[in-house]
Order: structure tokens, then sequence, then C-alpha cells
């Protein structure tokens, strides 16, 4: 084969990002020239109606195109980044524990994805979050049961998929039982194969049973699986285990080959041939690499790998067909697509619903609610998750001075203590917000001279509610926007 034909080829199987409200020119000639899809981040969504323009502009210049998103509708939301998601996420949805439920929400957000001309959604999170000192995972897994979390990540799968949408079950062969954020450094998994067996894969196999059309890869080293190379990077564990033993045969998806984890060690297009020499099908790319070189570096370092006896030409062949095969489901799916009722302009019903399902109330609640006067609220903030991102606003100060006005917010971080958090709050009723207490000594000792100060206030976990600590304790199982709002409404009666 010559080199233009293995340059379509490895131009098929990357999935890169760029920056812009509307799509560069080297996008629109690549995709002209065989790229087989792009991935949208918060940095390209504005609005509906910018984004469906985007991606027919996209589709003008290759109608198969798959246009890939990371939107998992909880705390990592990029369609509603400006805002915060009107959904619950993952862990919400598996406090409830109604897969029924879990699968509407899905398709829901399907639907709405479809809309804007969106086929992939790196989604759902099938992680058991066996670790609760997890920095990178938490509310974005659907719990520490692997079961739980088997038949929740099998109904968002049918509910996304449902809408048209393909879904992406991640990061195989399992994030849940790690200290270690794999954008920045390389995660390793101590499990035993049994413990595998009965726990991380045990979602992945409900994935794949369910007809999953994709898996994303995790930057994981596992020697249970694999004692010299990460997953991303593993024959055994893309070709043997995924592929073999659980019978997936859809795409296989990398985790962003520009993290720490691999590129690191195997450096930026390094990563991308060992990938698809070990068995994957597309090279995500450009969160924070998103120009023309890039995806022209990485072209051509497939390419010359191929040339080199490095990348055998069979397997690229085989991955971009892959990909074709994923962009003809997608097309005949969302021609079969039925027609739905416009959407209300703020946000999902249905997810507002699931939200205040997921409510949980520890304490004595009499005497303290409902809020009836002004309270003084206080949002302890501790360091981003690169996964979530900065631009996502959280917090409860804001539904909740809609509900009572007169309502004030005060955010502190590490480096503002040790300020007195109660010293405006006099007279007041005073709400306590954390995020991950348990995880964050010093929010924690934070907390407890609060609650010494004033053992009336109210402690509300937006995050993974590990510890429960005050008199009355709420815990919304996550910080997006519908959370929120079901958290306010419960303190103050509103519903």
């Amino acid at each position: 084969m010559n080199e233009r034909n293995l340059a379509g080829l490895a131009a098929t199987v990357l999935q890169p990002g760029f920056v812009g409200t509307t799509p560069p020119d080297w996008v629109c000639r690549w995709l002209a020239d065989g790229l087989g899809a792009v991935v949208l981040f918060a940095r390209n969504v504005v609005d509906p109606e910018q984004v469906a323009a985007l991606t027919a502009t996209l589709r003008a210049e290759r109608p198969d195109v798959l246009v890939a998103i990371d939107e998992e509708a909880g705390d990592v939301t990029r369609i509603e980044s400006g805002r915060g998601s009107s959904r619950p996420g993952n862990l919400a949805l598996g406090a409830v524990d109604d897969p029924a439920l879990t699968e509407e929400v899905a398709r829901d957000l399907g639907v709405e994805l479809a809309d804007l001309g969106i086929t992939l959604n790196y989604a759902p999170d099938a992680d058991v979050n066996i670790n609760p000192a997890n920095p990178v995972i938490g509310v974005r897994s659907f719990g520490a049961d692997p079961q739980l979390v088997a038949r929740h990540t099998a109904a968002w799968v049918r509910g996304l998929q449902s809408a048209a949408v393909a879904a992406c079950a991640k990061h195989f062969p399992g994030h849940g039982d790690t200290r270690v954020d794999s954008h920045h450094d390389l995660p390793r998994i101590a499990a035993s194969r049994a413990r595998l067996d009965a726990g991380e894969l045990v979602p992945f196999r409900a994935a794949v049973a369910a007809g999953v059309q994709a898996v994303m890869t995790g930057h994981l080293l596992v020697p249970a699986l694999d004692p010299d190379l990460p997953a991303t990077l593993s024959p055994r564990i893309l070709g043997d285990l995924l592929r073999e033993e659980l019978g997936f045969s859809g795409v296989v998806v990398t985790d962003a080959v520009e993290m720490r984890a691999v590129a690191d060690r195997y450096g930026f297009a390094g990563t991308a041939v060992r990938a698809l020499a070990a068995g994957a099908d597309a090279i995500c790319v450009g969160g924070e690499r998103a120009d023309e070189a890039t995806a022209r570096y990485l072209r051509d370092a497939i390419v010359a790998a191929v040339l080199a006896g490095e990348l055998p030409e069979e397997r690229l062949a085989e991955a971009a067909k892959r990909v074709g095969q994923l962009a003809e489901w997608s097309t005949a799916a969302r021609a079969g697509r039925p027609a739905h009722a416009p959407r209300p302009a703020d946000g999902s019903p249905v997810g507002l619903t699931a939200a205040r399902r997921a409510l949980r109330v520890s304490g004595d609640a009499v005497g303290r609610l409902p809020l009836t006067a002004a309270a003084h609220v206080v949002e302890f903030a501790a360091p981003h998750n690169i996964a979530i991102g900065a631009e996502t606003p959280w917090g409860l100060g804001a539904p909740l001075a809609d509900l009572i006005p007169g309502t004030t917010t005060v955010r502190l971080t590490e480096a503002d203590l040790p300020a007195d958090p109660t010293a405006a709050a006099a007279g007041r009723p005073l709400v306590l917000v954390v995020r991950d207490l348990h995880r964050h000594p010093w929010m924690r000792a934070a907390v407890d001279r609060a609650l010494d100060t004033r053992p009336d206030a109210v402690v509300v976990e937006l995050g993974l509610p590990e510890l429960v600590t005050g008199g009355l304790h709420l815990a919304t199982h996550g910080a997006t926007r519908a959370a929120a709002r079901a958290a306010a409404e419960l303190l103050t009666g509103a519903r």
C-alpha cells in the first residue's frame, strides 16, 4: 500500500479535538481526506444551536463522520459546562438503584446529544470505585459494589444507544482502585486476577452483553493481567482479555494519548503507535493538544511505523475497518431515530426527578428544617479534578438564594484558612458545603471547628459521602446543578 493510502487509514483512526466554536479549516480539509472522527470539548460548546450548526458543518464535509464527546451527564459535563449538568451523575443513580431510571436518564441524554449531531459519547464510566480515596473517579462511578455498577452500566448503555448515540464504557479494565490520577502518572492496580474477575471486570462484561459499541482503555498498569505494559498498550489486555475472553467486537478507543501516565514513558506518538499495535482502533487526542500539527504528527508517526514494520499494515486496516463499522451503525441508527418533542429550555425534567430521589439525610432534622430565614453558606473548595474541569460551576449558595433571598455565600480554599467560617453567620442558619470531605484533612479540620462553634449547622456533601459528620447531614451524591437544586428544595421545603 502506498503512503497516501496509509495516511488515509491513519487519519481514519484518529479522534482529534480542536479549538473554536466552528470547525477550523484544517479539520474540514482532513475530513475530506479521510479523518474518521473528531471529539468535542467544553471549549467547543456555547449553546445547542451553535453545536448543531458545528456538527452540520462537519457532516457537510463527511456525512458519516463520528462526532464524539465526553459527556457523563454528571460532574463531568461538556454540553452544560457553563452552568452545570441538569442531570445527576452515576453515583446518584447508583444510590437510587433503579436501573429503569438510569436507562431513562441515559436515553434523555442521548436524545439531546443526537439532536446536537453527536454520535459517540465517551460514557458511561464503568469503574467500580473500590478505593474511596480515588482522586479521579469518585462520584463518576455508580458505586463500590460490582454488581450494582454492572446493572447500571448496562442500563446506561441501553438508554443512550436507544437514542442513536454510541456508548463507550470506560476505563478498561477498571480505574476504581487507585490513588493516582492517570492524567498525571501511571496508576498501578495491585488486585489479583480473581479479584479483578469478581470486581473491576464485572461491569465491562455487562456492557459487552448490553451491546456497547465502544470501550475506552485506561492508562493503568495491572500486573495480574500484564506485568510490563499499561492496558492501553497491552495485547494481553486488549486482545486476549477484551476481545477473546469478554467477546467484545466493537471499537476500542484509547484514553487521551497526551496523558502523562503514558506520554511520559512512551512518548506522544509512541503511545499511539503502540496502542494500535496492541489492538486499539481509535486514538483519542486533543484535550491538551488540539491543532493540525498534532494530528499531522500522529498520522505521520503511524504511517512511518507501518513502513518500518513496527505496526502491521493489516492491524491498521483492521482498526480503520472497525471505525468504519461504527460509522455505519451510527448512520443507520440516526436514520431510524424517532421524532421527539422539543426539549425544555431549563434542562432535563427527568434529571431533577432523579436528583431528588438520590438525596439522603442523616441525623435529626426536627427544628432545623425547613430553613425559613436567609442562611449563610460556606463552600469548601478543593483543587479541581482535571476530568471535571475548572469551568463547570458548582455549589449550593446560588440555588439556595433563589429560594430564600438574602442568603449569602463564601467559598474557602485551603489557602484561606484558618479564617473562621462561622463569623458571618451569627444569628442565621449555617450551611457547610463540602466535596469529598474524607479526602481533604484541611477541609475536615475546618468543618470540625465550625461544628464546635455551631453544632446546629447543616453539612451538605456534594461528593462521595464516605464521612458523615454533624448533627444533620445531607448527601447529594454529586455536585451537578440538578443535585444542588434538589438539595436546596429539601433544605427549604420548596418541593
